[in-house]
């Protein structure tokens, strides 16, 4: 991107806030719009922005005073569409996890994340329309799915012929639960590669996030 990734914070504690801004000095392609300390106050600040200064992406608490990140989500996503909206929490309750993501998040991450991860996660977003998630809430999100669908319904078609050897290597490593970083790792190859490789996967599987290709990997029997 040639511009600066706008973000913005929604955050009531204290401590956490102070910790997400010492971690921005260690995100230079990301700019800081605003902090709010609730939902109600993200919301007002969200509405007194012009479209030009709205931030990209929304790292959103789950549980606040006056209005929750889940219902602040639900809230501003159809009135500002151009708004990623990424969850930062401590928590990987099997209900806020897809409650969030029903009410229109794009990623689940927990807050102790690192600088890196958390502009990773922008980047992902912003680029590719993924879905960025923390390890431990991808695997909470499949071992979800496993327990929700009944064997019976679950096909197992061959993974589309069109998706490439290595395309299928970084598919694995996606359902995993690994990110861009960890997948170039074990791989021995580039964040900006496994990016592209990301990006051909979506694409040929006709889905935008990383929610979505767990679901279908998991549906249909893949691994």
């Amino acid at each position: 991107m040639e511009r600066k990734i706008r973000i913005a914070l929604a955050e009531d504690g204290a401590v956490n806030r102070q910790s997400f801004l010492r971690k921005l000095p260690a995100m230079p392609q990301c700019e800081l719009v605003f902090v709010a300390t609730n939902g109600h106050d993200c919301l007002e600040q969200l509405k007194g922005l012009p479209q030009s200064l709205r931030p990209d992406v929304l790292f959103m608490d789950i549980e606040m005073p006056r209005m929750n990140g889940i219902e602040t989500i639900a809230r501003a996503r159809p009135l500002y569409p151009s708004v990623h909206f990424l969850v930062l929490t401590v928590f990987d309750d099997d209900d806020k996890v897809f409650a969030a993501i029903r009410a229109g998040a794009e990623g689940y991450l927990l807050k102790h994340e690192s600088a890196e991860a958390l502009q990773e996660a922008a980047l992902n977003v912003m680029e590719f329309g993924g879905a960025p998630m923390s390890p431990a809430i991808a695997r909470k999100a499949l071992a979800l799915l496993r327990q929700s669908t009944p064997a019976a319904t679950i096909p197992a078609p061959e993974v589309p012929q069109e998706i490439s050897a290595r395309e299928l290597e970084v598919l694995q490593l996606m359902v995993s639960g690994q990110d861009a970083k960890s997948i170039a790792s074990s791989l021995h190859i580039s964040v900006f590669t496994v990016r592209k490789h990301i990006a051909n996967v979506y694409e040929k599987l006709h889905v935008n996030s990383k929610a979505q290709i767990m679901a279908l990997a998991h549906q249909s029997g893949w691994f």
